[in-house]
């Protein structure tokens, strides 16, 4: 389709969600401030580049065995700087601790300083993009029993202890690094495989190894923790420590962000219907957008109903400066460039959709009690040119438009990928 009838197509889209109130270069302009926080871990498969190696464990499996996964730090860098090419908008990274750069050299988990992630700072700020955090409690010998924080293993404990305010300490220096806060992330997957007695007893060690953990209070500008929960995991199929009402409260409690993760919960459960809960009692949050089937499985993220929630609940909410928002997926049965491109893109349409409400003509008919007229527009909002807006966003920002992108990823598999052994 030539520039000219783009452009016309644009125009016509632009008058029809103007009929419903809707300005949709404004909706542009808001979508280009909203960055989403990519998770480093698709690239390899979980599996970091600590020189003991390992891999993914804990409760997290990637599954699949397709070829070009990313061996060393170069090459993760290079793929994922090939995904931000292909993304509209100006996104961050999430790092996990055993990401780290030590030279070679064997460095313990509760041993691990600043200077080992200087590197990933130093591209941070050449490609523009900022960084968030996470500690990692798996893959590793201390944490084989199923149990971190919440062992009854003094030593065990002590331990992952060191781990986490080691990571604090890295956190905090990225978010002055980069001028804008860190967001470090903290779960565990301590439970139990088969039904435990005492439940309290664990919650209580795991209360007071976070207590530890958080002594020392950081400046906002630069730090912002989150704690995250889970309904279940392998291995600890019958009680899992850090549930949401633990976290919930620990959160409250302590005034930390709380991580809502799309597959933690029941499979009837939906984070889109918390965020407004989690808002009245905290000032900011964290998301771990995923696709759960059949728990969590952490499918690559799709233009589904309850991503589209999400995104709506933010916008609706408005809660954009107080919800960020990561990715959580891992998939190694398909090209993992397109993995990450295709769930990174469906985040950020899910948000134009949202942005793209009649928002202020919504809510008087829910005020009103005129629920036809609410359920009427919601409909017709189904069949709006919306992929015609997306289509005018990805051209101001100079990223491929449709599938266009794909061959961008198969052009990069063939000269890059396919070369890795």
């Amino acid at each position: 389709m030539s520039i000219f009838h783009k452009e016309k197509e644009y125009e016509q889209a632009k008058e029809r969600y103007a009929r419903l109130g809707v300005d949709t270069d404004a909706a542009i302009e808001k979508l280009k401030t909203i960055p989403i926080s990519l998770h480093c871990w698709q690239a390899d498969d979980v599996g970091g580049f600590e020189t003991q190696g390992g891999g993914a464990g804990g409760g997290c499996v990637a599954t699949g065995g397709y070829p070009g996964k990313s061996r060393n730090i170069e090459e993760h860098r290079g793929d994922l700087e090939k995904v931000y090419s292909l993304l509209p908008g100006k996104h961050r990274l999430a790092l996990h601790a055993n990401y780290l750069e030590t030279g070679g050299k064997k460095v313990e988990r509760n041993e691990i300083l600043p200077e080992h992630f200087a590197g990933w700072v130093d591209w941070a700020k050449q490609q523009q993009i900022g960084l968030d955090f996470n500690q990692t409690f798996f893959s590793h010998p201390k944490a084989d029993s199923g149990f971190t924080l919440a062992s009854y293993d003094q030593g065990i404990r002590k331990f992952w202890i060191d781990h986490a305010i080691a990571c604090r300490k890295i956190g905090e220096y990225m978010g002055k690094e980069q001028g804008n806060p860190c967001v470090l992330n903290l779960w565990i997957p301590d439970g139990y495989k088969d039904i435990p007695v005492d439940r309290l007893k664990s919650r209580q060690i795991l209360k007071n190894s976070l207590d530890q953990i958080f002594a020392v209070k950081f400046d906002k500008r630069h730090l912002l923790d989150a704690v995250e929960s889970k309904l279940f995991g392998i291995g600890a199929e019958s009680c899992t420590i850090g549930s949401h009402e633990f976290y919930l409260g620990y959160a409250i409690a302590n005034n930390i962000l709380l991580c809502l993760d799309a597959g933690h919960y029941h499979p009837t459960e939906v984070i889109s219907d918390k965020i407004s809960s989690v808002m009245l009692y905290l000032d900011e949050m964290l998301l771990h957008v995923s696709r759960p089937v059949r728990w969590d499985s952490d499918h690559v993220v799709i233009l589904t109903d309850e991503l589209k929630d999400i995104a709506a609940e933010i916008v609706r909410g408005n809660f954009l400066d107080r919800v960020h928002i990561g990715l959580d997926f891992f998939d190694a049965s398909i090209n993992r460039i397109a993995a990450y491109v295709i769930g990174a893109r469906c985040m950020i349409k899910a948000l134009l959709i949202a942005l793209l409400e009649p928002i202020d003509m919504l809510r008087k008919f829910e005020t009103e009690g005129d629920y036809t007229s609410r359920l009427a527009i919601l409909e017709e909002l189904k069949t709006m040119p919306f992929g015609t807006i997306w289509d005018e966003y990805c051209k101001q920002m100079d990223v491929p438009i449709g599938d266009t992108w794909l061959k961008e990823v198969k052009d990069y598999e063939a000269n890059v990928l396919s070369k890795r052994r």
